[in-house]
């Protein structure tokens, strides 16, 4: 037989899974000393699966170290063992080497004990941890502030909680276990490493610790990303690396959250659990205030035989096709011209096209007419007058908070930025260094609203940097880097503000501002941005100005994926970061190089939020239909079809002023405002309120709410202010039944102002069928088909 027929033959044969655990032995050092064994095996095709859930365990020296069925090992005394570990028929030993089991703890608070709380959830914000603490008992959430918790434990209620004399009858460890009763229930087993680390501590006398005791720099997690089948497990580990050089597997004391559990879930002990959605999940692994993630991605489970291939029209489709590819998931096809220009029309300018305006784009044949109308949409009065809308809400534009005059002088002013597509690095340096008579800068209005440093500090870096710091004001951030010093860095820029209403004029006044108290440590924290050495002085001059030029800098790692996010977000219904405004290494994008390439597109056309939006339109993702597929019909994260969106409160009260040809009448504002005009959030109106127009209070994009609710549509299908809309006699309808004689040309018009399309053949045939059965009462018959449409989904909802 030829030898290249032989290499054929070998090539061909099956390749047998192997399994894999540890290349090198396992070595424990210290009491108690625990290591986490990862079992995964390698299939024929290279794909990695892990089977640590599936293996069984066993010590072959359990004195020296034993193991559970989880392949955890812990030390138990000094010497040599092995672990046999098995999967099926195949069986793996792993060598592990026990050192310093008797050597003395040099227990500290902090690095022993903290952990312990933490592990368990006694210092969770449901426990111990909130801010009134439990039963009397209250320690700081997720021990960011260990001296406290210290004294809390060790001196509060005369000492009670601790017996040093005879540790195992201290209250702690009585309820721990369940030998007294405990609202938490029982946390602990008598024969557990932390029972008996915690009874060691109080036997030791229950110090504080050194305070240069070796501290936690970073976690890491193993493995640090790993593609899964639906259904799969992965077990995690978790190393600690110390200030001291030493590397410690903490996986039992670390806590493990899922950032989609619709995707994927962990348990306590960091296992993560696939579910049957394609999709990525992230899952957060904390210990001691230092974070790491896991990321998981999860591709469907029938693999297509062959991925079709689907058009680009520019650089962002490049980026969403290929993670769809790597899904196995297929967009839909594209939107026809009707849904587009509805689309368009109520993304860029909140406002329904015109009967008219949807004839027109119709009958036209060129090959770039989409392109022509975002083109013409951003040119018009009604788009600066949208987005205004938008940024009101976000910079608290709050008429009780700075009242009418400067209020109405504020939305002016964004309005204006919008109308001269202001570069969005311009406008934001605006904001945040905003001083003088508030009626010439009416920008400074900002900080009338948000008087207090800390709050504008916080406000201004969720909005223009899309990070959260606030509750770093009180304690380390749980899921993020941000701590205390860091809040009180930013907070630092802001001490120097001033807001002055002197007799005839109102200013706020910007100057040399000096360091923020450390809440917890006294300390002087002087100003410095997020991640960003702190100096050891007060530079002079107002700070503000510095901070505005490093947040609107090319290099920020912030500002420019921020606003490019947030303009995705409004276009696609969600954003490659979501929520939009928590961008933190915990909760990553979920298509990386997409944002890359949004942010720098931004930053290549300075900032002009016009050709941002002219370059998201552009794509084939933003122009996909609605309509699923096989391998789409339940993804709602990676852009593969358009996704159903409720419009915002005021945007819906225009289309149904719009659709009923009869305007709306506010309280105060003149006859003919639309509700996107409105400049205060706070003119009452029950429309407006129960669809979710925001207070204008917080600088969260959570505030608005577009959430359907069963409020919403009793007053859609039920409000007589609604009723009168449709039966006025200078509405859509009288004008309708008036001009037309025949029920046809009535029932396309109807469609045409409330859908912004013509009716199919059998809309037509069922409406034509309505109307002759009611042919003496034709005028409360085309009332009540206008009423069906405005209580549609295809009206109330942009798709």
């Amino acid at each position: 037989m030829p030898s290249s027929v032989l290499l054929a033959l070998v090539i061909a044969l099956p390749v047998e899974p192997r399994v894999e655990v540890e290349a090198a032995p396992v070595k424990l050092v210290g009491p108690r000393a625990t290591y986490t064994l990862l079992v995964t095996e390698v299939l024929g095709n290279g794909e990695v699966v892990d089977r640590t859930a599936d293996a069984t365990f066993q010590s072959e020296s359990p004195a020296v170290a034993r193991v559970d069925a989880r392949g955890r090992v812990e030390a138990v005394a000094d010497g040599t063992t092995r672990v046999v570990v098995g999967i099926g028929t195949q069986t793996k030993r792993v060598d592990v080497v026990v050192e310093g089991t008797t050597r003395p703890v040099d227990w500290h608070f902090e690095n022993h004990v903290t952990p312990i709380l933490n592990r368990h959830g006694c210092n969770s914000s449901g426990c111990h941890g909130k801010a009134e603490g439990q039963n009397g008992f209250k320690l700081s959430v997720f021990g960011f502030d260990p001296a406290a918790d210290h004294a809390a434990l060790t001196r509060e209620g005369r000492g009670r909680r601790l017996f040093l004399p005879s540790p195992e009858h201290s209250l702690l460890l009585r309820k721990a276990t369940g030998q007294v009763p405990h609202g938490g229930g029982s946390k602990l087993k008598a024969d557990s490493a932390d029972y008996q680390n915690l009874r060691d501590w109080v036997a030791a006398g229950a110090p504080l610790g050194d305070r240069k005791a070796p501290r936690v720099l970073s976690v890491r997690v193993e493995p640090a990303t790993r593609t899964m089948p639906p259904t799969a497990r992965q077990q995690l580990r978790v190393w600690a690396t110390w200030s001291d050089g030493r590397q410690v597997d903490v996986t039992h004391h670390a806590r493990f959250q899922s950032n989609n559990d619709a995707l994927a879930v962990v348990d306590s002990l960091g296992l993560v659990q696939a579910l049957d959605l394609p999709g990525e999940a992230t899952v957060l692994a904390a210990y001691l205030g230092q974070v790491a993630t896991f990321r998981v991605v999860l591709p469907r489970a029938k693999k297509l035989a062959t991925y079709p291939d689907v058009p680009i029209h520019n650089a962002l489709d490049k980026h969403v096709v290929a993670k769809l590819k790597l899904l196995q998931v297929v967009p839909s096809d594209l939107c026809d011209d009707a849904t587009f220009l509805r689309r368009a029309s109520l993304d860029v300018i909140g406002t329904l096209p015109t009967p008219a305006e949807v004839r027109a784009f119709l009958a036209d044949s060129r090959p770039d007419k989409r392109t022509r109308l975002i083109d013409a949409l951003l040119e018009r009065p009604e788009y600066a007058d949208y987005w205004a809308l938008k940024w009101a809400d976000l910079l608290r534009v709050d008429r009780q908070a700075l009242g009418a005059k400067q209020a109405q002088a504020f939305h002016r002013w964004i309005r204006a930025q919008f109308a001269a597509n202001r570069p969005l690095d311009e406008f934001a340096r605006a904001v945040v260094a905003a001083e003088g008579p508030l009626d010439e800068v009416p920008a400074a209005a900002f900080f009338k609203a948000v008087r207090k440093p800390g709050e504008a500090a916080s406000h201004l870096a969720q909005v223009f940097l899309g990070v959260r710091i606030a509750c770093a004001e009180c304690h380390h951030h749980p899921y993020d880097r941000w701590g205390q010093t860091d809040y009180f860095g930013m907070q630092a820029f802001f001490t120097g503000v001033r807001y002055e209403n002197a007799p005839n004029a109102e200013a706020v006044v910007g100057g040399s501002a000096g360091p923020s108290k450390h809440v917890r440590t006294g300390a002087d924290v002087y100003a410095h941005a997020l991640g960003q050495p702190e100096p050891t002085a007060s530079e002079p001059g107002d700070p503000r100005r510095r901070l505005a030029e490093w947040m609107t800098a090319k290099e920020n790692p912030y500002f420019a994926r921020n606003f490019a996010n947030r303009l995705w977000a409004h276009f696609l219904g969600r954003g490659v970061v979501e929520p939009v405004d928590d961008v933190r290494a915990t909760n990553p994008p979920t298509n990386p190089e997409l944002l890359d390439e949004l942010a720098r597109h931004l930053v290549e056309h300075r900032y002009d939020a016009k050709a941002l939006i002219r370059f998201i339109t552009a794509s084939r993702v933003y122009q996909l239909s609605t309509k699923p597929n096989e391998t789409n019909n339940r993804d709602e994260q990676n852009h593969s079809r358009a996704l159903l969106r409720r419009v915002p409160a005021e945007v819906l009260l225009d289309m149904v002023s719009q659709a009923t040809g009869v305007a709306e009448k506010f309280d105060g504002p003149p006859a003919g405002t639309r509700a996107v005009h409105l400049w205060d959030s706070k003119v009452r109106h029950y429309f407006l309120r129960t669809f979710g127009r925001p207070e204008r209070t917080t600088a969260c994009e959570c505030e608005r709410s577009t959430e359907p609710g069963v409020a919403q549509v009793l007053h859609l299908l039920n409000a007589p202010e609604l009723q009168a809309k449709l039966a006025h006699p200078g509405g859509t309808v009288a004008k309708l039944v008036r001009r037309h004689a025949e029920d046809a040309a009535v029932v396309e018009e109807l469609y045409l102002a409330f859908l912004s399309r013509v009716p199919t053949e059998r809309e037509r045939a069922v409406a034509a069928g309505h109307l002759e059965r009611r042919k003496g009462q034709r005028r409360e018959a085309v009332e009540d088909l206008a009423w069906t449409l405005l209580n549609s989904l295809e009206f109330g909802f942009n798709h």
